[in-house]
Protein backbone atom coordinates (compact mmCIF):
# COMPACT_ATOMS: atom_id res chain seq x y z
CA UNK A 1 0.00 0.00 0.00
CA UNK A 2 3.19 2.19 -0.12
CA UNK A 3 1.21 4.76 -2.95
CA UNK A 4 -1.23 5.06 -0.57
CA UNK A 5 -2.21 7.57 2.17
CA UNK A 6 -3.62 4.74 4.26
CA UNK A 7 -3.61 1.03 5.51
CA UNK A 8 -6.81 0.44 2.77
CA UNK A 9 -6.59 -0.34 -0.79
CA UNK A 10 -7.51 -1.64 -4.00
CA UNK A 11 -7.17 -5.35 -4.34
CA UNK A 12 -8.01 -8.29 -6.82
CA UNK A 13 -11.56 -9.28 -5.96
CA UNK A 14 -13.02 -12.24 -7.44
CA UNK A 15 -16.81 -12.84 -7.84
CA UNK A 16 -18.73 -15.81 -9.29
CA UNK A 17 -19.67 -15.45 -12.65
CA UNK A 18 -22.56 -16.84 -13.36
CA UNK A 19 -24.12 -18.16 -10.05
CA UNK A 20 -27.09 -17.68 -7.89
CA UNK A 21 -25.80 -15.26 -5.81
CA UNK A 22 -28.74 -15.64 -2.97
CA UNK A 23 -27.45 -18.80 -2.75
CA UNK A 24 -24.26 -18.03 -3.04
CA UNK A 25 -24.04 -15.03 -0.16
CA UNK A 26 -24.26 -16.27 3.44
CA UNK A 27 -24.15 -14.45 6.49
CA UNK A 28 -20.44 -14.11 8.80
CA UNK A 29 -19.88 -17.60 10.26
CA UNK A 30 -19.99 -16.37 14.01
CA UNK A 31 -23.87 -15.53 13.77
CA UNK A 32 -26.29 -18.50 14.97
CA UNK A 33 -23.82 -20.31 16.94
CA UNK A 34 -26.56 -21.27 19.50
CA UNK A 35 -29.21 -22.08 16.65
CA UNK A 36 -28.07 -24.90 14.33
CA UNK A 37 -31.42 -24.59 12.89
CA UNK A 38 -30.48 -21.57 10.93
CA UNK A 39 -26.99 -23.23 9.49
CA UNK A 40 -29.79 -25.92 8.99
CA UNK A 41 -32.24 -24.01 6.51
CA UNK A 42 -28.78 -21.83 5.11
CA UNK A 43 -28.02 -25.64 4.01
CA UNK A 44 -31.75 -26.31 2.32
CA UNK A 45 -31.45 -22.58 0.34
CA UNK A 46 -28.01 -23.62 -0.86
CA UNK A 47 -28.29 -27.56 -1.94
CA UNK A 48 -26.18 -28.35 -4.71
CA UNK A 49 -25.66 -24.56 -5.62
CA UNK A 50 -21.98 -23.48 -5.33
CA UNK A 51 -22.04 -21.45 -2.36
CA UNK A 52 -19.55 -19.48 0.21
CA UNK A 53 -21.36 -21.55 2.38
CA UNK A 54 -18.50 -24.46 1.03
CA UNK A 55 -15.60 -21.94 1.61
CA UNK A 56 -16.63 -21.07 5.30
CA UNK A 57 -17.02 -22.80 8.66
CA UNK A 58 -19.86 -21.52 10.96
CA UNK A 59 -18.69 -21.46 14.37
CA UNK A 60 -21.52 -23.37 15.19
CA UNK A 61 -19.92 -26.39 14.40
CA UNK A 62 -16.44 -25.68 15.95
CA UNK A 63 -17.05 -28.70 18.45
CA UNK A 64 -17.89 -30.90 15.81
CA UNK A 65 -16.19 -34.40 15.66
CA UNK A 66 -15.30 -33.94 11.99
CA UNK A 67 -13.80 -30.21 11.83
CA UNK A 68 -10.40 -31.62 10.31
CA UNK A 69 -12.22 -33.28 7.60
CA UNK A 70 -14.64 -30.23 7.21
CA UNK A 71 -11.57 -27.97 7.03
CA UNK A 72 -9.95 -30.06 4.49
CA UNK A 73 -13.29 -30.13 2.32
CA UNK A 74 -13.02 -26.38 2.63
CA UNK A 75 -9.82 -26.23 1.09
CA UNK A 76 -10.73 -28.72 -1.68
CA UNK A 77 -13.69 -26.78 -2.96
CA UNK A 78 -11.65 -23.57 -2.97
CA UNK A 79 -9.78 -25.56 -5.19
CA UNK A 80 -12.54 -27.04 -7.60
CA UNK A 81 -13.95 -23.51 -7.65
CA UNK A 82 -10.77 -21.97 -8.83
CA UNK A 83 -10.10 -24.46 -11.73
CA UNK A 84 -13.86 -24.74 -13.03
CA UNK A 85 -13.22 -21.12 -13.26
CA UNK A 86 -16.26 -19.74 -11.19
CA UNK A 87 -14.64 -16.58 -10.77
CA UNK A 88 -14.32 -13.62 -12.49
CA UNK A 89 -11.28 -10.89 -11.07
CA UNK A 90 -11.44 -7.63 -10.64
CA UNK A 91 -8.24 -6.81 -10.72
CA UNK A 92 -6.68 -3.66 -8.25
CA UNK A 93 -10.34 -2.99 -7.14
CA UNK A 94 -12.54 -1.31 -4.58
CA UNK A 95 -16.48 -1.93 -4.84
CA UNK A 96 -19.27 0.44 -3.51
CA UNK A 97 -22.04 -1.62 -1.51
CA UNK A 98 -25.49 -0.25 -0.45
CA UNK A 99 -27.10 -2.93 1.79
CA UNK A 100 -30.53 -3.01 2.29
CA UNK A 101 -31.41 -4.04 5.51
CA UNK A 102 -34.71 -5.45 6.44
CA UNK A 103 -35.91 -2.65 7.93
CA UNK A 104 -35.28 -0.17 5.17
CA UNK A 105 -32.58 1.64 6.05
CA UNK A 106 -29.58 1.31 3.80
CA UNK A 107 -26.11 0.94 4.87
CA UNK A 108 -23.39 2.56 2.34
CA UNK A 109 -19.55 0.86 2.70
CA UNK A 110 -16.27 0.34 0.31
CA UNK A 111 -14.89 -3.04 0.36
CA UNK A 112 -11.07 -2.91 -0.65
CA UNK A 113 -7.60 -4.27 1.45
CA UNK A 114 -6.00 -3.72 4.42
CA UNK A 115 -2.64 -3.85 5.29
CA UNK A 116 -1.86 -6.07 7.83
CA UNK A 117 1.19 -4.84 9.26
CA UNK A 118 -1.19 -1.86 10.06
CA UNK A 119 -2.97 -3.62 12.55
CA UNK A 120 -2.10 -4.81 15.62
CA UNK A 121 -5.16 -5.48 18.02
CA UNK A 122 -2.81 -5.58 21.16
CA UNK A 123 -4.63 -3.12 23.65
CA UNK A 124 -2.74 -0.07 24.15
CA UNK A 125 -1.36 -0.21 20.26
CA UNK A 126 -0.75 2.56 18.65
CA UNK A 127 -1.30 1.00 14.83
CA UNK A 128 -3.87 2.31 11.99
CA UNK A 129 -5.90 -0.47 12.26
CA UNK A 130 -6.82 -1.36 16.04
CA UNK A 131 -9.39 -3.87 17.38
CA UNK A 132 -12.39 -2.08 19.34
CA UNK A 133 -12.62 -4.94 21.88
CA UNK A 134 -10.06 -7.91 23.53
CA UNK A 135 -9.02 -10.14 21.34
CA UNK A 136 -9.16 -13.65 23.09
CA UNK A 137 -6.19 -15.46 21.71
CA UNK A 138 -7.99 -18.98 21.88
CA UNK A 139 -10.24 -17.90 19.00
CA UNK A 140 -7.51 -17.50 17.14
CA UNK A 141 -5.68 -20.57 15.93
CA UNK A 142 -9.27 -22.71 14.54
CA UNK A 143 -9.57 -19.47 11.81
CA UNK A 144 -5.63 -19.86 11.28
CA UNK A 145 -6.01 -23.85 10.36
CA UNK A 146 -8.67 -23.15 8.01
CA UNK A 147 -6.25 -19.43 6.25
CA UNK A 148 -3.95 -22.34 6.06
CA UNK A 149 -3.54 -24.15 2.86
CA UNK A 150 -6.56 -22.41 1.53
CA UNK A 151 -5.95 -20.41 -1.96
CA UNK A 152 -8.62 -18.08 -1.00
CA UNK A 153 -10.14 -15.91 1.60
CA UNK A 154 -13.84 -14.60 1.91
CA UNK A 155 -14.34 -12.08 4.46
CA UNK A 156 -17.05 -10.60 6.69
CA UNK A 157 -14.61 -8.01 8.48
CA UNK A 158 -16.45 -4.54 8.88
CA UNK A 159 -13.86 -1.93 9.53
CA UNK A 160 -15.17 1.22 11.06
CA UNK A 161 -14.05 5.04 10.12
CA UNK A 162 -15.14 8.29 12.44
CA UNK A 163 -15.95 10.65 9.43
CA UNK A 164 -18.56 12.95 10.71
CA UNK A 165 -18.63 15.07 8.00
CA UNK A 166 -19.34 12.52 5.94
CA UNK A 167 -16.11 12.63 3.34
CA UNK A 168 -15.04 9.63 2.17
CA UNK A 169 -18.07 7.13 1.09
CA UNK A 170 -21.19 8.96 0.93
CA UNK A 171 -19.73 10.98 -1.88
CA UNK A 172 -19.19 7.92 -3.61
CA UNK A 173 -22.88 7.11 -4.03
CA UNK A 174 -22.94 9.90 -6.74
CA UNK A 175 -20.40 8.30 -9.17
CA UNK A 176 -21.60 6.84 -12.06
CA UNK A 177 -19.93 3.23 -11.65
CA UNK A 178 -21.26 -0.35 -13.38
CA UNK A 179 -23.16 -2.28 -11.18
CA UNK A 180 -21.45 -5.59 -10.43
CA UNK A 181 -23.72 -7.42 -8.04
CA UNK A 182 -27.63 -6.62 -7.06
CA UNK A 183 -29.58 -9.29 -5.34
CA UNK A 184 -31.62 -10.34 -2.44
CA UNK A 185 -29.85 -11.83 0.36
CA UNK A 186 -30.68 -15.24 2.38
CA UNK A 187 -32.27 -15.69 5.28
CA UNK A 188 -33.60 -12.48 6.12
CA UNK A 189 -30.67 -10.62 5.00
CA UNK A 190 -32.52 -7.85 3.01
CA UNK A 191 -31.15 -6.52 -0.25
CA UNK A 192 -27.45 -5.74 -1.41
CA UNK A 193 -25.84 -3.51 -4.58
CA UNK A 194 -22.44 -3.28 -5.50
CA UNK A 195 -20.73 -0.96 -7.89
CA UNK A 196 -17.17 -0.88 -9.36
CA UNK A 197 -15.11 2.23 -8.59
CA UNK A 198 -12.48 2.95 -10.95
CA UNK A 199 -9.07 4.71 -10.67
CA UNK A 200 -10.53 8.03 -10.55
CA UNK A 201 -13.26 6.92 -7.49
CA UNK A 202 -10.78 5.31 -5.79
CA UNK A 203 -7.93 8.36 -5.94
CA UNK A 204 -10.89 10.69 -4.16
CA UNK A 205 -11.75 7.79 -1.59
CA UNK A 206 -7.83 7.62 -1.05
CA UNK A 207 -7.59 11.15 -0.46
CA UNK A 208 -10.63 11.82 1.69
CA UNK A 209 -9.32 8.64 4.28
CA UNK A 210 -5.85 10.91 4.26
CA UNK A 211 -7.42 13.84 5.45
CA UNK A 212 -9.01 11.82 8.19
CA UNK A 213 -5.48 10.08 9.41
CA UNK A 214 -4.25 13.26 9.76
CA UNK A 215 -6.83 14.47 12.25
CA UNK A 216 -6.29 11.06 14.53
CA UNK A 217 -3.84 7.71 14.30
CA UNK A 218 -6.62 5.84 14.78
CA UNK A 219 -7.88 5.35 11.28
CA UNK A 220 -9.85 2.11 10.89
CA UNK A 221 -11.86 0.41 14.53
CA UNK A 222 -12.85 -3.31 14.17
CA UNK A 223 -16.39 -3.20 14.13
CA UNK A 224 -16.92 -6.55 13.23
CA UNK A 225 -14.77 -9.92 12.33
CA UNK A 226 -11.63 -8.69 14.62
CA UNK A 227 -10.45 -12.60 15.41
CA UNK A 228 -10.81 -13.34 11.40
CA UNK A 229 -8.43 -10.20 11.05
CA UNK A 230 -5.93 -11.19 13.87
CA UNK A 231 -6.33 -15.14 12.02
CA UNK A 232 -5.25 -13.16 8.85
CA UNK A 233 -2.52 -11.45 11.19
CA UNK A 234 -1.22 -14.09 12.49
CA UNK A 235 -1.09 -16.73 9.37
CA UNK A 236 0.99 -13.99 7.61
CA UNK A 237 3.20 -13.62 10.69
CA UNK A 238 3.53 -17.62 10.38
CA UNK A 239 4.76 -16.96 6.51
CA UNK A 240 6.96 -14.38 7.45
CA UNK A 241 8.95 -16.63 10.24
CA UNK A 242 9.09 -19.42 7.54
CA UNK A 243 10.54 -17.38 5.07
CA UNK A 244 13.14 -15.32 6.84
CA UNK A 245 15.05 -12.88 4.84
CA UNK A 246 12.19 -13.09 2.24
CA UNK A 247 10.27 -10.16 0.55
CA UNK A 248 6.63 -10.33 1.37
CA UNK A 249 5.85 -7.13 1.10
CA UNK A 250 3.89 -7.94 -1.99
CA UNK A 251 2.88 -11.00 -0.89
CA UNK A 252 -1.09 -11.61 -0.93
CA UNK A 253 -1.45 -12.84 2.63
CA UNK A 254 -0.11 -8.97 3.58
CA UNK A 255 -3.70 -8.04 2.96
CA UNK A 256 -6.92 -8.48 4.16
CA UNK A 257 -10.53 -8.13 2.29
CA UNK A 258 -12.54 -6.13 4.38
CA UNK A 259 -15.03 -3.27 4.21
CA UNK A 260 -15.15 0.17 5.25
CA UNK A 261 -18.64 1.57 6.75
CA UNK A 262 -18.85 5.46 8.68
CA UNK A 263 -19.76 5.17 12.06
CA UNK A 264 -21.97 7.92 11.94
CA UNK A 265 -24.33 6.84 9.12
CA UNK A 266 -27.76 6.23 10.17
CA UNK A 267 -27.77 3.05 9.05
CA UNK A 268 -25.33 1.27 11.83
CA UNK A 269 -26.91 0.58 14.69
CA UNK A 270 -24.96 -0.52 18.24
CA UNK A 271 -26.49 -3.33 19.59
CA UNK A 272 -25.43 -5.13 23.02
CA UNK A 273 -24.58 -8.51 22.71
CA UNK A 274 -25.89 -10.33 25.60
CA UNK A 275 -24.57 -13.36 27.92
CA UNK A 276 -26.00 -16.92 27.59
CA UNK A 277 -24.78 -19.43 30.24
CA UNK A 278 -25.05 -22.74 30.95
CA UNK A 279 -24.09 -23.92 34.17
CA UNK A 280 -24.83 -26.93 36.90
CA UNK A 281 -26.22 -24.37 39.55
CA UNK A 282 -27.85 -21.07 37.86
CA UNK A 283 -28.89 -20.38 41.72
CA UNK A 284 -25.15 -20.39 43.07
CA UNK A 285 -23.99 -18.35 40.25
CA UNK A 286 -26.46 -15.36 40.52
CA UNK A 287 -26.04 -15.20 44.54
CA UNK A 288 -22.04 -15.34 44.01
CA UNK A 289 -22.08 -12.69 41.35
CA UNK A 290 -24.94 -10.67 44.30
CA UNK A 291 -21.87 -10.54 46.55
CA UNK A 292 -19.18 -9.84 43.98
CA UNK A 293 -20.77 -6.98 42.16
CA UNK A 294 -23.28 -5.39 44.55
CA UNK A 295 -26.32 -6.64 42.44
CA UNK A 296 -29.11 -4.43 43.85
CA UNK A 297 -32.20 -2.61 42.84
CA UNK A 298 -31.11 0.53 43.80
CA UNK A 299 -29.66 2.43 40.79
CA UNK A 300 -26.76 3.01 39.96
CA UNK A 301 -24.61 3.78 36.56
CA UNK A 302 -24.48 -0.26 35.46
CA UNK A 303 -27.39 -2.14 35.50
CA UNK A 304 -28.07 -5.70 33.75
CA UNK A 305 -31.35 -7.81 33.26
CA UNK A 306 -31.12 -11.37 34.43
CA UNK A 307 -32.75 -14.07 32.58
CA UNK A 308 -34.49 -16.89 34.03
CA UNK A 309 -37.40 -19.33 33.40
CA UNK A 310 -39.01 -16.67 31.65
CA UNK A 311 -38.44 -14.72 34.62
CA UNK A 312 -36.92 -11.27 34.49
CA UNK A 313 -34.66 -9.25 37.38
CA UNK A 314 -33.74 -5.82 36.19
CA UNK A 315 -30.69 -5.38 38.99
CA UNK A 316 -27.68 -3.09 38.98
CA UNK A 317 -23.90 -3.32 40.45
CA UNK A 318 -22.96 -1.44 42.94
CA UNK A 319 -18.97 -3.03 43.15
CA UNK A 320 -18.11 -2.61 39.02
CA UNK A 321 -14.90 -4.00 37.89
CA UNK A 322 -15.18 -2.39 34.70
CA UNK A 323 -16.06 0.78 33.27
CA UNK A 324 -19.20 -0.60 31.58
CA UNK A 325 -21.73 -3.14 32.88
CA UNK A 326 -21.09 -6.10 30.46
CA UNK A 327 -17.61 -5.87 31.77
CA UNK A 328 -18.20 -6.08 35.11
CA UNK A 329 -20.23 -9.34 34.33
CA UNK A 330 -18.07 -10.22 31.84
CA UNK A 331 -15.30 -10.79 34.67
CA UNK A 332 -17.60 -12.53 37.07
CA UNK A 333 -18.42 -14.97 34.98
CA UNK A 334 -14.80 -15.66 33.55
CA UNK A 335 -13.79 -16.21 37.20
CA UNK A 336 -16.85 -18.44 37.94
CA UNK A 337 -16.58 -20.74 35.12
CA UNK A 338 -13.05 -20.93 35.59
CA UNK A 339 -13.70 -22.67 39.46
CA UNK A 340 -17.08 -23.99 38.83
CA UNK A 341 -17.15 -24.89 34.86
CA UNK A 342 -20.09 -23.84 32.57
CA UNK A 343 -20.25 -22.61 28.72
CA UNK A 344 -20.64 -18.87 27.85
CA UNK A 345 -22.40 -17.89 24.50
CA UNK A 346 -22.82 -14.39 22.83
CA UNK A 347 -26.19 -13.70 22.13
CA UNK A 348 -27.81 -11.01 19.44
CA UNK A 349 -31.49 -9.93 20.29
CA UNK A 350 -33.64 -9.62 23.24
CA UNK A 351 -36.26 -12.41 21.97
CA UNK A 352 -33.21 -15.19 21.85
CA UNK A 353 -31.57 -14.29 25.04
CA UNK A 354 -35.41 -14.77 26.81
CA UNK A 355 -35.75 -17.88 24.87
CA UNK A 356 -32.46 -19.52 25.45
CA UNK A 357 -32.55 -19.01 29.22
CA UNK A 358 -35.88 -20.81 29.51
CA UNK A 359 -34.32 -23.95 29.73
CA UNK A 360 -33.01 -26.23 32.41
CA UNK A 361 -29.30 -25.32 33.70
CA UNK A 362 -29.23 -21.90 31.85
CA UNK A 363 -29.18 -18.25 32.63
CA UNK A 364 -29.30 -15.11 30.65
CA UNK A 365 -27.61 -11.88 31.15
CA UNK A 366 -28.89 -8.60 28.99
CA UNK A 367 -27.19 -5.64 28.73
CA UNK A 368 -28.19 -1.85 27.15
CA UNK A 369 -25.64 -1.07 24.01
CA UNK A 370 -23.37 1.51 24.57
CA UNK A 371 -23.35 4.89 22.24
CA UNK A 372 -21.41 4.28 19.25
CA UNK A 373 -19.94 8.30 19.45
CA UNK A 374 -17.80 7.42 22.20
CA UNK A 375 -16.32 4.34 20.64
CA UNK A 376 -12.94 6.25 19.21
CA UNK A 377 -12.44 8.02 21.68
CA UNK A 378 -12.80 4.66 24.42
CA UNK A 379 -10.64 2.32 22.19
CA UNK A 380 -8.22 5.43 22.09
CA UNK A 381 -8.42 6.08 26.09
CA UNK A 382 -8.47 2.62 27.10
CA UNK A 383 -6.53 0.36 24.20
CA UNK A 384 -10.02 -2.21 24.13
CA UNK A 385 -13.41 -2.74 25.31
CA UNK A 386 -14.40 -5.81 27.27
CA UNK A 387 -14.80 -8.73 24.46
CA UNK A 388 -18.01 -9.06 22.14
CA UNK A 389 -19.45 -5.71 24.34
CA UNK A 390 -21.34 -4.63 21.28
CA UNK A 391 -23.05 -5.75 17.64
CA UNK A 392 -23.05 -3.47 14.74
CA UNK A 393 -27.05 -4.46 13.87
CA UNK A 394 -28.82 -7.89 14.29
CA UNK A 395 -27.66 -10.83 13.33
CA UNK A 396 -29.12 -10.50 10.08
CA UNK A 397 -27.75 -7.50 9.43
CA UNK A 398 -24.37 -9.06 9.90
CA UNK A 399 -21.98 -8.57 6.35
CA UNK A 400 -22.73 -11.77 4.17
CA UNK A 401 -19.63 -13.56 2.46
CA UNK A 402 -19.90 -12.42 -1.06
CA UNK A 403 -16.91 -11.06 -2.59
CA UNK A 404 -12.90 -13.24 -2.22
CA UNK A 405 -9.55 -12.70 -2.73
CA UNK A 406 -6.75 -15.06 -3.49
CA UNK A 407 -4.18 -15.11 -0.49
CA UNK A 408 -1.50 -17.56 -2.38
Amino acid sequence: MANYKTAFGPADILLPRESDLTKWAVVACDQHTSEPEYWLGTEKTVGDSPSALRLILPEAYLGAKDIREREDKIHKTMEEYLSAGIFKEYKNAMVYVERTLADGRVRKGIVGAIDLEEYDYAPGSNSQVRATEATVASRIPPRVEIRDGAPLELSHVMLLIDDPGFTVIEPIADVDAPIIYDFDLMQSGGHIRGRLLDGEAIAKVDGALGKLREKCPLTFAVGDGNHSLAAAKAYYEKLKKENPGADMSAHPARYALCEIVNLHSEALTFEAIHRFVKVDDPYRLVFEMSLDLGLSGLPSEQRVKIHRNYIIRDLCIHNPQSKLAVGSVQAFLDGFIERNGGEIDYIHGNDVIRRLASEQGTIGFEFEPIKKEELFGAVIADGALPRKTFSMGEAEDKRYYLEARRIR
